[in-house]
């Protein structure tokens, strides 16, 4: 498919710049800063999580920063990791392989809303400022 745009001056200058600067096609490294500034996509996130990561989509940066420094309780966190230990050195029981399953997947789904979160939240300009706190 073909699409015709105008570009402001500054940026068509910026971009043929960058283009002798690295021996790269004006028309490769144009499409190059589309993809790399589209929003995250969803298609390779697990199916099951893939419509609340649409709908994050449709939120406000005060919902994503929510989202991107959410963490599992503490107590919750202390669990898991005490099944993880458990699991190295013993053999877990039936309903604590169970439920360090479910643990780690929410833990994993987690990471995935944050990780997805910050993608909107930098797609949308806003700076992610302290990452230690994600």
């Amino acid at each position: 498919m073909q699409v015709t745009i105008d570009l402001p001056d500054p940026a068509f200058k910026r971009l043929a710049h960058l283009a002798e600067l690295t021996q790269q096609p004006l028309t490769a490294l144009v499409l190059q800063s589309i993809a790399g500034n589209l929003p995250p996509t969803i298609e390779t996130a697990p199916p099951d999580l893939q419509p609340d990561l649409l709908a994050m989509q449709t939120l406000d940066v005060p919902a994503l920063r929510e989202i991107a420094k959410s963490q599992i309780p503490a107590s919750q966190q202390q669990r898991h990791l005490r099944l993880l230990e458990r699991n190295q050195t013993a053999a877990l029981s039936e309903e604590e392989q169970q439920q360090l399953q479910e643990l780690s997947l929410q833990a994993d789904q987690l990471m995935l809303k944050k990780a997805h979160a910050c993608a909107l939240l930098r797609w949308r300009g806003q700076p992610i400022q302290n990452l230690r706190e994600l």
